[in-house]
C-alpha cells in the first residue's frame, strides 16, 4: 500500500473531508469569523456538549472487561442460565469506583468502593451492583438523598462539612457498623485489585421447580487484601490521585490479570423467619458460622476498554437487571434502588441508554418501547403495541419468579432502633480487629470528628460506647471529652440522647 493511501484524511462528522483544522474562516482585515465555517461550528458545538452529567454517587471510577466461569454446581438453587454448568464462561464488565467524591477526586480517599458487575448472559444482562463492604449506612432508601447530601459539599461554603457528616450519622445510629468499617483501614484499600466485593443486599435465587432461597454474594480477591493507612492514602492523594485507576489499567496491559473468587451464602425462607437478625437489613451481616460461604465461580479481568467514555463512563448498572433464576428480596434499601438506578441513567444518558453497546444485551431483545432520543433500533415492520395479532413478542408465564406472601397494612413502617443494632459493631471492634487495626480506627475517627461541634462529638462517641465501652472511651479520650458524660449519654434512649445534645 502506498504511503498516501495509508494516510487518513480528517473529516466532519458527516464524513466530508476537512481542508484546514488550524485556521477558522474569517474576513481578512479586520478578522471577523464567519458563520459559514461549518467545520469550526461543528467542532466547537460538539466540544460544548462532550461532557455528560457525572454520576451523583460513584462518579470517579474505572473498569475492565473479562469473563465469569462457573466452578461449582449451584443448579439446586438457581435456574440462571449463566450458572447452569460447571466450566461455562460468560462475558462480563466490572466497574470499581469511589462513592462520595467528585469525578476529579483522589482514588485513595476514605470512602466505600463501588463494586459493579455486568454479566452479558444468553438470557439478558444480569447486574450485581454492590460495594467493597458487606453492609451499608442506612436501611431505608428514603434516607439516601439526605445521607449523600451530608457527604457532599456544604451548599453555602462549597466545602466538606464535618458537622453535617457527623450530625446525620449520630442521628442515624444504624450507620455505626458501616462507619466503623469505613474508618478502619478497609476504608482506604490499596487500589481496586486488592479488595473484596459484596452484594450487601439479600437476593432471591430460585430453581427450575420454583423453589427459592435467599442469598448474599461475596467476591474474594485472588490478589489478597491490601489496605493503606490513612497517612499512606493521604500522601498518594497528593502525589498520585489516580493510583487505583492506573494500577488496574497497567496490570491488565502487562498481562497480570486480576481475578476474584465468587461465593454465596444461602438461607432458606424458614430460616429467614427465625434468624437472630432481620436477614433483609443491609446494616447487618449473616454470620458465616451460621451460613458458610459456598463457592460458585470466579471472574477474571483481561481486557481494558478501548474507549473509557464509551465503555466505562456510559456503562449503566442496575441492581434490578435480573435474569430468570434471580430476583429481588424484601430489602427496603434494595427496593428503592430498583427504581433509582435506571432512573438516574435515563437522566444522565437518555431514555435509550440501554441501546449503547456497553449496555446492550448480547442476546436477542424484543419489546414495544419505541423512539425518544438516540433510538437506534429497527423494529419495522413489527407492531408497536400489545396484544396484537401480527406475531409480535408475547410474555411467557414460565419465567415468573416465585410469588411471595405479602400481608399487613400499607403504611410508613419505621424500623425501630434497638440494642441489637450495636451488637455486630461491638463484635467487629472487640473480636475481629487487631490492636493495630483498633489504633488506626481510633486515630482515623478522632482526626475526622475533631472538626465537628462538641455536642455532635458527644452524641457520636456515645454510640461507639454503646457498641463497645472501650471503643467509646478511646474516642472520648482522643477528642478530650468527658468519658463519664459519654457513658451517661450511651445509657439513654436515642430520643433522650438527641435532646441532651441538641445545643
Amino acid at each position: 500500500m502506498k504511503e498516501e493511501e495509508k494516510k487518513k484524511t480528517l473529516t466532519t462528522n458527516q464524513g466530508s473531508p476537512v481542508d484546514n483544522d488550524q485556521a477558522s474562516i474569517t474576513t481578512q482585515n479586520p478578522t471577523m469569523t464567519l458563520l459559514s465555517d461549518t467545520h469550526m461550528i461543528e467542532k466547537l458545538a460538539h466540544f460544548d456538549r462532550e461532557r455528560i452529567p457525572e454520576r451523583v454517587v460513584h462518579a470517579k471510577g474505572s473498569g475492565a472487561f473479562g469473563y465469569f466461569e462457573v466452578t461449582n454446581d449451584v443448579t439446586k438453587y438457581t435456574c440462571a442460565d449463566f450458572l447452569s454448568q460447571v466450566g461455562k464462561k460468560t462475558e462480563m464488565l466490572a466497574r470499581f469506583s469511589t462513592v462520595g467524591g467528585e469525578k476529579g477526586s483522589a482514588d485513595t480517599a476514605r470512602d466505600p468502593r463501588g463494586f459493579a458487575l455486568k454479566f452479558y448472559t444468553e438470557q439478558g444482562n444480569y447486574d450485581m451492583v454492590g460495594n467493597n463492604t458487606p453492609v451499608f449506612f442506612i436501611r431505608d432508601g428514603i434516607k439516601f438523598p439526605d445521607f449523600i447530601h451530608t457527604q457532599k459539599r456544604n451548599p453555602i461554603s462549597n466545602l466538606p462539612d464535618p458537622d453535617a457528616f457527623w450530625d446525620f450519622l449520630s442521628l442515624t445510629p444504624e450507620s455505626i457498623h458501616q462507619v466503623t468499617i469505613l474508618f478502619s483501614d478497609r476504608g482506604t484499600p490499596d487500589g481496586f485489585r486488592h479488595m473484596h466485593g459484596f452484594s450487601s443486599h439479600t437476593f432471591m435465587w430460585y430453581n427450575a421447580n420454583g423453589e427459592h432461597v435467599w442469598i448474599k454474594w461475596h467476591f474474594k480477591t485472588a490478589q489478597g487484601v491490601k489496605n493503606f493507612t490513612n497517612e499512606q492514602a493521604t500522601e498518594l492523594a497528593g502525589t498520585d490521585p489516580n493510583y487505583a485507576t492506573r494500577d488496574l489499567y497497567e496490570s491488565i496491559e502487562k498481562g497480570d490479570y486480576p481475578a476474584w473468587n465468587a461465593y454465596i451464602q444461602i438461607m432458606t425462607p424458614k430460616e429467614a423467619n427465625n434468624y437472630k437478625f432481620d436477614p433483609f437489613d443491609i446494616t447487618k451481616v449473616w454470620y458465616q458460622g451460621d451460613y458458610p460461604l459456598i463457592p460458585v465461580g470466579r471472574f477474571v479481568l483481561n481486557r481494558n476498554p478501548e474507549n473509557h467514555f464509551n465503555e466505562i463512563e456510559q456503562a449503566a448498572f442496575s441492581p434490578g437487571n435480573f435474569v430468570p433464576g434471580i430476583a429481588a428480596s424484601p430489602d427496603k434499601m434494595l427496593q428503592v434502588r430498583l427504581f433509582s438506578y435506571p432512573d438516574t441513567h435515563r437522566h444522565r444518558l437518555g431514555a435509550n441508554f440501554d441501546q449503547l453497546p456497553v449496555n446492550a444485551p448480547k442476546c436477542p431483545m424484543h419489546n414495544y418501547q419505541r423512539d425518544s432520543y438516540m433510538n437506534t433500533r429497527n423494529d419495522a415492520p413489527a407492531p408497536n403495541y400489545y396484544p396484537n395479532s401480527f406475531e409480535g413478542p408475547s410474555p411467557d408465564a414460565k419465567f415468573a419468579p416465585p410469588a411471595l406472601d405479602v400481608q399487613g397494612l400499607a403504611a410508613r413502617h419505621e424500623y425501630p432502633l434497638g440494642d441489637i443494632d450495636f451488637v455486630q459493631t461491638g463484635e467487629l471492634y472487640g473480636r475481629v480487629l487487631s490492636d493495630y487495626d483498633k489504633t488506626n480506627l481510633i486515630n482515623n475517627l478522632v482526626g475526622h470528628m475533631k472538626n465537628a461541634q462538641q455536642r455532635i462529638q458527644l452524641r457520636q462517641a456515645a454510640l461507639f460506647y454503646k457498641a463497645h465501652p472501650e471503643y467509646g472511651t478511646r474516642i472520648a479520650q482522643g477528642l478530650g471529652l468527658s468519658v463519664d458524660r459519654v457513658k451517661q449519654l450511651a445509657e439513654m434512649s436515642q430520643e433522650d440522647r438527641v435532646k441532651a445534645t441538641a445545643q
